[in-house]
This record gives structure tokens, C-alpha cells and sequence, in this order.
């Protein structure tokens, strides 16, 4: 199913009582992440390293979202950089991630240094929004998460950024893939 494009505030972008169940959007993208080169054994070490993570206050869904959005589940993902000269690395794509471009077969530790570390990232921006688990404060931390501000009014406002980096994990949510 291809993706619906969402714009305008929060309000405008799909609730959580319709966001798929971590397992669902996970088994979902068990091919894309495979079409990478990721082993098996990566898959699994996502599997787990999200769970690990989601400790800080993010849930599952969400960081595997991030993370198919930022790197299609990549664990050897290439390291890019941002407007301030900053890597963003690792399958989060953010600023002080590891990264390890071009490698597969990596150990839990390397992938959930990369899954934590973006984590930990997007819950400063959850909590520039009230640190909420709503669709609400999900959404425009995710829209700060991309391009560091905001117009709550306008979500698909990338100012720079990704237009569509907010619809585009909305519909991740939903359990479609690209």
C-alpha cells in the first residue's frame, strides 16, 4: 500500500488507535531491512536494541519508525551531514551516533549504541513538546527531530528539511512500507 500524504497540524495526522502494533510494523519491514545486506542476526540485534531503548521513554513503535524512515533498517547505513557540518549517523541518522558504513553482522552492543543514541535524541525533542506519549507531542517531535524547529501549524513545514518527514513516519505507523 503506498503512502497517504498528511499535512497541517498534528490534528490533521492519523491517532494512535490506528498506528499498527510494534510487532506488525516490525514484521513488515523484515524484507526491506533484509534488501539492505543486514544478517539475520542484524534484524534480530534491531529487534532487540529497540526494546532496550524504549526504556527512555519512547515507545517501540516510534523508534522503529525513526529508525526505517532514517535508514531503512540499515546497520551499515553511510554516515550524512547536517546543515550545522555534523555527522548524523548510525540507523537513526543523528548527530553523536556510532556508525559503521558499509558493515553488516554487527554485535548488539554496536546496534544498540546506534538505536539508543537516537532515542535518547528524539526524547529531548519529546520533551520540548511536554514529553507526552500523544499523537500530538509524537508528531512534532518528530518534526523537530528532522529539521530542529517547528510549525505546529503546518507539520509538512520542513523549513529545510524533509517536507514530508512527518507523514512519511505517520504512514510507518500505520504498518505501510515504501
Amino acid at each position: 500500500m503506498g503512502f497517504t500524504h498528511y499535512a497541517g497540524p498534528s490534528s490533521s495526522f492519523p491517532g494512535k488507535d490506528q498506528w499498527k502494533s510494534f510487532e506488525e510494523i516490525f514484521n513488515a519491514n523484515k524484507a526491506s531491512m533484509k534488501a539492505t545486506g543486514d544478517t539475520d542476526e542484524d534484524i534480530g540485534r534491531i529487534w532487540n536494541a529497540v526494546n532496550e531503548s524504549a526504556k527512555i521513554g519512547v515507545e517501540e513503535r516510534v523508534i522503529f519508525a525513526i529508525i526505517m524512515q532514517e535508514s531503512t533498517g540499515n546497520v551499515g547505513v553511510q554516515t550524512t551531514w547536517n546543515a550545522d557540518g555534523h555527522s548524523t549517523a548510525g540507523l537513526m541518522q543523528c548527530d553523536g551516533s556510532p556508525g559503521f558504513p558499509g558493515k553488516h553482522g554487527l554485535s548488539q552492543a554496536d546496534i544498540t549504541g546506534m538505536v539508543k543514541a537516537g532515542t535518547n535524541h528524539f526524547k529531548l525533542n519529546l520533551k520540548d513538546f511536554g514529553d507526552a506519549d500523544t499523537a500530538d507531542c509524537i508528531y512534532k517531535a518528530l518534526r523537530e527531530y528532522n529539521s530542529g524547529s517547528v510549525n505546529p501549524n503546518d507539520l509538512s513545514d520542513g523549513r529545510g528539511a524533509t517536507a514530508s518527514y512527518v507523514s512519511d513516519v505517520a504512514n510507518r505507523l500505520l504498518g505501510r512500507t515504501n
